[in-house]
């Protein structure tokens, strides 16, 4: 695959635009085992943020990206478990700055499990 169809390119920039398009590549069979276990979700979360503080992001850019993601999620996933639908009716209920704070928050988590 080359380098236009990733988020993160090789000289560290981001292209947040692309992240649902990310996303949506990824096979079903690999989606449902990151989301079956909220700690599985966690995980993965983790190792992408591992990867991309090695690249250079700061700490907003990686709030932002998780943003991103938990947009997405919240649009075309259904929870699978009781962990995501927290997640899920806390993101429905946040204002735009709330979302935001838990994109932080989500960020500290996984970088902490």
């Amino acid at each position: 695959m080359s380098e236009h169809n990733h988020v993160v390119s090789k000289d560290g920039s981001v292209a947040m635009n692309k992240v649902s398009e990310t996303l949506e590549r990824i096979e079903p069979e690999q989606k449902d085992a990151i989301l079956e276990h909220f700690e599985s979700f966690q995980n993965y979360l983790g190792k992408r943020i591992q990867l991309a503080q090695r690249i250079g992001l700061n700490e907003e850019q990686l709030a932002v990206a998780a943003e991103k993601v938990a947009g997405y999620l919240a649009e075309h996933e259904e929870p699978r478990n009781s962990e995501e639908k927290l997640l899920l009716e806390l993101w429905k209920v946040g204002s735009q700055e709330e979302r935001h704070q838990l994109a932080h928050m989500l960020v500290k988590l996984a970088q902490n499990s």
